[in-house]
């Protein structure tokens, strides 16, 4: 199987379900943006240290694909033959409990910090960045779009999640946050 089709030669591309849109399509934004957010927690999952971390973050990119899966389809779209995954209330409690497991193992946070640290912590935090642009991104496509609401909350979490995660990062490998100074 070749990986090139030409479908997309003329600008536009494939939703699940055979809709085609121009690839400047919100829709096309969004997912490409998690996709983005994926390759990234890819580049981290090379440098980070805690092996807890590493397991959380493979669970994550494999809901990134869900999540691509679910902005890829249109909720009207109904397909007997294939259910299509989106992203649950359950997937939101996961990282719910992993903020809350993660952040009771470190000193309640006293100042903002800078993006940094450990090299690991720097490109979580990379990564919290572009999953910022993925939420505002997703948001745009809801205004214009129905879509999973479970989405926005997922991705809000999320960078909550890559923050505290880039904390504990820096506290495993003994590197102290860097402190914003006003």
């Amino acid at each position: 199987m070749k990986i090139y089709t030409k479908t997309g030669d003329k600008g536009e591309t494939g939703l699940f379900g055979g809709q085609r849109v121009s690839k400047d399509d919100y829709r096309i934004e969004a997912y490409g943006t998690s996709d983005e957010l994926n390759a990234v927690l890819g580049i981290a999952l090379t440098e980070i240290k805690s092996e807890e971390i590493k397991d959380l973050l493979i669970k994550i990119q494999n809901l990134l694909f869900v999540l691509g899966s679910d902005l890829a389809t249109p909720l009207s779209h109904q397909n007997i033959a294939f259910e299509i995954p989106r992203i649950t209330n359950e997937d939101i409690s996961l990282l719910e409990k992993s903020i809350d497991f993660f952040e009771a193992k470190l000193e309640p946070l006293r100042d903002f910090i800078l993006p940094g640290g450990s090299k690991g912590a720097a490109i979580i935090h990379f990564a919290r960045t572009v999953c910022r642009r993925c939420e505002r991104c997703i948001v745009t496509l809801s205004k214009h779009d129905e879509i999973n609401q479970n989405i926005i909350i997922f991705v809000n979490r999320l960078s909550d999640l890559l923050f505290v995660l880039s904390r504990y990062e820096n506290k495993y490998l003994n590197q102290p946050d860097i402190k914003w100074e006003k």
